[in-house]
């Protein structure tokens, strides 16, 4: 046994002591069986009971209230000229950082020849990256993004612009229905990704003087292009 199993063994020796629980405690491991199974809901607040259309425009909408810049495109050729057209206007060299998210690398890049992407955990040097969000939660307007080779959750933090594709099929009302999404994406049993991330807006705090700064713990901006 490594050391950290043993340290983990010990407390858990502890607190089952002190809640005068056996070891093997059948009863106790099939309620906790059945309530896993189960994925029992709290009360879902109204505004995350949308139609399909209203869930789109509230995520749009309280994504934009919390700092975060949202663009509609109807095909994959408007996401790259999307794309392309905001890294001009913001004076940013035609570069992107980018996984190996198969829909990503599905994008019609010839439409924007002058872009030259790299692949991998970001870098210092990054300006600029694109992940794809697994689902997104219109309640709180919050992107849900998976950790792993497709779309590593350096490209969260680093750079100072982080750009995210989502589908509008993949926008549901609330949190419950996101995890349900994800448990669909990764199956019951099999192994979930070691993060997922929740994403509402840029990088700000007001820690320093109640003085609003961007670019503090992540990005400066985040752009969400919502494809159809």
């Amino acid at each position: 046994m490594s050391a950290p199993d043993e340290a983990r063994a010990i407390v858990m020796a502890r607190i089952r002591t002190a809640l005068s629980v056996a070891t093997l405690d059948h009863a106790r491991w099939a309620s906790v069986a059945r309530r896993l199974e189960r994925h029992p809901r709290g009360t879902i607040p109204a505004q995350a009971v949308q139609s399909p259309a209203g869930c789109i425009a509230r995520l749009g909408e309280m994504l934009t209230k919390q700092g975060a810049e949202v663009a509609r495109v109807a095909t994959p050729e408007d996401a790259v000229h999307a794309i392309a057209s905001y890294l001009s206007s913001n004076n940013l060299p035609p570069r992107l950082r980018m996984g190996t998210d198969l829909r990503l690398a599905a994008l019609p890049w010839r439409e924007a020849w002058d872009i030259s992407r790299v692949f991998g955990r970001a870098e210092l040097a990054d300006k600029a990256c694109l992940s794809r969000a697994l689902v997104a939660a219109a309640e709180t307007g919050t992107l849900f993004l998976a950790s792993g080779a497709e779309n590593p959750t350096t490209l969260n933090f680093l750079p100072e612009i982080h750009m995210v594709l989502l589908r509008t099929s993949d926008i549901v009302g609330s949190y419950e229905e996101a995890w349900d999404r994800l448990r669909g994406v990764y199956g019951e049993r099999s192994l979930p990704p070691r993060t997922v991330n929740l994403i509402s807006g840029p990088s700000r705090t007001a820690d320093i003087e109640q003085t609003i700064v961007r670019g503090a713990h992540g990005p400066r901006r985040l752009f969400v292009l919502i494809l159809a």
